[in-house]
């Protein structure tokens, strides 16, 4: 009996930290939406003012996002991206320009023999077939 009253306030908290969530999620979207709204309300001529409410919904609205549960498992996310990114062997310079040479090398040969096919079936088809070309 007491396991089942504590599996029913975990459950109770866990729905509770998701709508939680959700209210930050739904705000961090109103902040930004505010940000637009004052960016069309401040005059034309007030660029600077205009930039600065924009940027201020979206920043608020990172912060938002940020304290949220799925703002925190992103920037998880991508510090465990970042970690793996550093154990990445990078080519050298050499390996680079080799390869990318390697790249253009492939691209000229496949366009002349697109080239090359294009004009054999032009000339098949409306010369030969057809006699059009005379």
């Amino acid at each position: 009996m007491r396991r089942l009253v504590f599996c029913r306030i975990r459950a109770r908290e866990d729905i509770d930290m998701e709508m939680q969530d959700k209210i930050k999620l739904a705000l961090a979207g109103l902040l930004v939406a505010a940000g637009v709204v004052g960016f069309y309300m401040i005059p034309a001529d007030q660029g600077i003012l205009r930039a600065l409410s924009f940027a201020a919904g979206v920043i608020l609205a990172a912060g938002a996002v940020w304290l949220s549960q799925p703002g925190k498992s992103f920037v998880t996310y991508a510090n465990e991206s970042l970690v793996e990114a550093r154990k990445v062997v990078w080519p050298t310079r050499k390996e680079a320009m080799q390869m990318t040479g390697m790249v253009f090398v492939f691209v000229l040969v496949l366009a002349l023999f697109m080239w090359l096919v294009d004009s054999s079936l032009s000339w098949l088809f409306y010369d030969v077939i057809l006699g059009r070309g005379k």
